[in-house]
């Protein structure tokens, strides 16, 4: 008997969402709502209904990424341009005396026998061809996210994923968190009033250099590591963690932590794309050091009028830290003519306690649910059905953030037309410049053929 059909009385059921309720800080009547509504996981059919995994990018994130993927397949190969990453995934997910193979280029990685699903994370400027490739070869994919360098590599992963009728999910996990969810759907449903503005917190980047080059750890292909991005001698600031505060590689945080949260702001919009653009740098970039602007405010505005503002704050701990030097938190706060509210991971909050605590009507709208990012990932592998942050939802979505990175390179107001994925009136020309990148040979589209 599965857990759902199980006996369980209405009383003892209201007992376990009130605890649920208090431990979580989610209204009762939301809690209630999911258990009602949640599904039991459907069960593997035997030991040989676990795809194989291929991990490419073997970093802490992605060895992260893989370990919670082991849930539901084998890692059966591990990829890296850099020999003490692939080492020591290898080691990692050896299991029963059986270590994964070992590869150091991707495109022999796909070919390896057994190969279902791509976790992909590698740098940003690696994803799309990653992507491109594994879906090509008839891959599934998790990609880390921001999902694309630019706006024109998302337009044509999309049309890849799609021809080749892939699976593919965005490592924006905040889309299976509850709060997150019940803060859109509050949103979407009028529970502020009519919705004024959006502001997204984040941290700011690093500000530091000039660096200094140095030789080439043993073991590293700093050139196929550098990749589509322009030649350059080895400079380690510019190498694993701190490569997304070089615009060759990133854009900073708003490719950041801003893929997050600007994700969860158009989730509660339920729109393509802003309107309108415009940047203002705070802190100019060091000479010789990183190149992305670490601090920074961005305005969009969207159809009907609503303002959103990014802005980053000073970050004790960009590599998690909460709670900043100046008190701010990341995350995001909604404001409408009847209040606002507040979500970032952990914590939900409101103007006032009924917004949260009044249940939404029956007939309000939904959004689709999800609970746990990569178990989400694995049950559309098996059903071929779009995940909750399915390739549309990357690619438009990181596109709110380029456009943030590109209004801040060129320090004037933008207007862009979502639609067709262009910027149009004064200055357009410039901007549609840099919708694409030019890609250093052999690291370009024909590089996977």
């Amino acid at each position: 008997m599965s857990p759902k059909t199980f006996p369980v009385s209405r009383r003892a059921f209201l007992q376990r969402c009130a605890a649920l309720a208090a431990a979580s800080g989610l209204p009762a009547w939301w809690v209630e709502r999911e258990l009602s509504a949640a599904d039991v996981p459907p069960a593997l059919r035997s030991a040989n209904d676990r795809p194989g995994i291929l991990l490419v990018g073997c970093g802490g994130m992605g060895r992260g990424d893989a370990q919670n993927a082991s849930r539901f397949g084998e890692v059966i190969a591990v990829c890296d341009v850099d020999a003490g990453h692939v080492e020591a995934a290898a080691k990692q997910f050896t299991r029963d005396g059986k270590a994964p193979a070992q590869f150091r280029d991707f495109r022999q990685a796909l070919a390896h026998p057994g190969v279902d699903a791509v976790i992909n994370a590698t740098p940003d400027h690696w994803h799309t061809l990653i992507n491109l490739a594994a879906v090509r070869a008839g891959k599934d994919v998790y990609s880390e996210k921001p999902l694309t360098l630019t706006i024109d590599e998302g337009r044509r992963l999309v049309r890849a994923v799609r021809e080749k009728r892939a699976v593919l999910q965005t490592g924006t996990q905040q889309r299976s968190d509850n709060r997150f969810r019940l803060a859109c759907e509050l949103v979407r449903n009028g529970r502020l009033g009519r919705l004024q503005q959006v502001t997204v917190y984040l941290p700011a980047g690093l500000r530091a250099g000039p660096f200094a080059p140095s030789p080439v750890p043993a073991g590293l292909d700093w050139d196929f590591y550098l990749g589509q991005a322009p030649k350059v001698e080895y400079v380690k600031e510019r190498c694993h963690t701190t490569f997304r505060y070089w615009l060759d590689y990133s854009g900073g945080t708003i490719t950041d932590w801003g893929a997050h949260h600007n994700d969860i702001a158009r989730w509660a919009l339920g729109q393509d794309g802003p309107l309108t653009v415009t940047g203002k740098v705070l802190a100019e970039p060091i000479p010789g050091g990183y190149t992305a602007i670490s601090e920074y405010e961005v305005t969009y505005t969207w159809s009907g009028g609503v303002r959103q503002v990014v802005r980053t704050t000073t970050d004790d701990n960009i590599f998690g830290g909460v709670v900043n030097k100046d008190g701010q938190r990341h995350g995001i706060r909604f404001e409408g003519t009847e209040g606002w509210l507040w979500v970032t991971r952990g914590d939900i909050e409101a103007s006032r306690e009924e917004i949260l605590s009044t249940p939404l009507p029956a007939g309000a709208e939904r959004l689709e649910a999800s609970a746990d990012h990569m178990g989400n990932f694995f049950a559309c592998v098996r059903s071929r059905r779009d995940p909750i942050a399915h390739v549309e939802i990357g690619h438009r979505s990181a596109s709110v953030c380029h456009l943030a990175t590109i209004a801040l390179q060129l320090r004037r107001p933008l207007t862009w037309d979502s639609a067709r994925e262009e910027f149009t009136g004064e200055g357009a020309a410039e901007a549609n410049a840099h919708v694409a990148r030019a890609m250093r040979p052999p690291y370009d589209y024909g590089f996977i053929g």
